[in-house]
């Protein structure tokens, strides 16, 4: 019962998928149900970290290809996910300082698509995302990637504002994009960094912009007061690169 890029519907394919090892980003089962395949599921998925989300079966029917969903449609990630040490090995193998993009809630996947791309074009060593209530790596994210997910390294984490406070032991230092922020020219983003970039609408949430060192505002002079989150993680982006070719 396999429908799409990355979706799985129906019992029997979900668990295999979950016992075969398959990486899974999410798995959608209808409110209300506790048969024992679905338990096995949920159990399946809690074992190995997935999130769950109880829905009604008509939003079920409507997220289905094949019409036979029996209860749950698991969404399959597109590729392998990284550790936070591949990303930081790899930063070691080019002898750089770390240059790390971290996505605090990003929701669009042509959003997170198009970040990885130019994480890719500005030399990153790695992107981090949440594991929980943003994009995962779809079909439709890669498509937007370009091709970049074959040379950046991504790692879901559970807690953001613990992996900044466990990088920063590591010697890295974070901003992250904020409208109130600091004009970007006038900050030192020099040296190990991480750039945080939050959602297309509320931006970086409080509690993760607490953890950043710094906070980065892009002077803006038109009639509108945002830029779309992947432009502006493509500029904050670019300032960091050109820091980095003339300190």
């Amino acid at each position: 019962m396999r429908s799409d890029e990355n979706k799985l519907e129906g019992r029997n394919p979900v668990i295999e998928a979950f016992r075969a090892g398959r990486v899974i980003d999410k798995v959608y089962v209808v409110s209300g149900s506790h048969d024992g395949p679905l338990r096995t599921i949920v159990r399946e998925a809690s074992k190995a970290n997935v999130p769950v989300e109880y829905v009604g079966k008509d939003r079920l029917d409507k997220m289905s290809s094949s019409g036979m969903h029996q209860g749950v449609i698991a969404l399959c990630s597109v590729c392998e996910y990284s550790t936070i040490d591949d990303i930081l090995k790899a930063a070691e193998d080019r002898g750089e300082d770390p240059f790390i993009f971290i996505l605090d809630g990003i929701e669009d996947p042509h959003n997170l698509g198009a970040i990885i791309r130019t994480a890719n074009l500005c030399g990153a060593h790695g992107v981090i995302i949440p594991k929980n209530r943003a994009a995962s790596i779809t079909a439709a994210a890669a498509r937007a990637a370009a091709g970049a997910l074959n040379f950046t390294p991504i790692a879901k984490v559970t807690n953001i504002s613990r992996t900044i406070d466990e990088l920063k032991q590591k010697g890295l230092w974070f901003v992250c994009g904020d409208m109130d922020g600091e004009v970007m020219y006038d900050l030192d983003l020099t040296g190990p960094i991480g750039l945080v970039i939050g959602s297309e609408g509320s931006g970086v949430s409080r509690n993760v912009a607490e953890h950043c060192d710094m906070k980065a505002s892009i002077p803006m002079k038109g009639n509108i007061d945002s830029l779309n989150a992947s432009v502006a993680a493509a500029v904050l982006a670019y300032e960091i690169v050109r820091r980095r070719l003339r300190p």
